[in-house]
């Protein structure tokens, strides 16, 4: 899997290039130093994941998120330390696919990097729980809340599509909602892409708070 580090303190963003150079399966085909070389990089090398900052110079990491995501140039997965949340709402909202938390040990951001690779966007458990709590009961006010009224796509997703939804506001891997469900992860995999379709979001990150605050609970 090709990784892109977006990082501007450059001992930080040589730390996290060694431990993902050192990793069986993972080439770092990049690094940016400020949001704008992330994005402009994420075009040019095609990276399957993009490891980003929040906070960066010249483009916010935010921003950048958006720009990536929009443009499907990779799934972007955001190293924060939580000490602003409105950031961390932000890269959410513009799609991130997951959050690492900066303090992480070298097995943990192998891990986190290999996960958003294989399409499954909730990482560690700590940090899906505080996501989603914050985010579904509005971040005690600093953040604004996300509309309530159901997106149209939600009529259209079918009995599957709902339970699976159900499992992502669970914050569930694939392999735990094959499980769950009693169906191959494959087909998983195909159930989720779909519904993501249907509802017009970027990222399961954004299905599981969106199944949070409707309520969809999984079977």
């Amino acid at each position: 899997m090709r990784v892109l580090v977006a990082e501007d303190q450059q001992a930080v963003r040589a730390g996290l290039v060694l431990i993902l150079r050192h990793a069986a399966g993972i080439e770092v085909v990049g690094e940016a130093g400020d949001g704008e070389e992330a994005v402009r990089l994420a075009g040019e090398l095609a990276p399957d994941v993009v490891l980003m900052d929040i906070q960066m110079p010249r483009l916010d990491g935010v921003t950048a998120t958006g720009r990536i995501t929009g443009d499907r140039l990779a799934d972007v997965l955001v190293l924060t330390t939580f000490d602003h949340d409105e950031y961390v709402f932000g890269a959410l909202r513009a799609g991130a696919a997951g959050f690492l938390l900066k303090d992480s040990d070298a097995a943990t951001v192998v891990d986190a990097v290999r996960t958003v690779a294989r399409g499954e966007g909730m990482i560690a458990p700590a940090v899906t729980r505080r996501l989603i709590a914050e985010f579904a009961g509005g971040g005690g006010g600093r953040v604004p809340r996300a509309p309530q009224e159901p997106p149209p796509g939600v009529g259209a997703l079918t009995r599957r599509e709902r339970e699976v939804l159900g499992c992502l506001g669970e914050g569930l891997s694939n392999a735990e909602i094959a499980a769950r469900l009693t169906m191959a992860e494959a087909t998983v995999k195909t159930h989720v892409s779909r519904l993501l379709a249907k509802l017009e979001l970027r990222s399961r990150t954004q299905a599981a708070v969106l199944a949070q605050e409707l309520g969809i609970a999984a079977p």
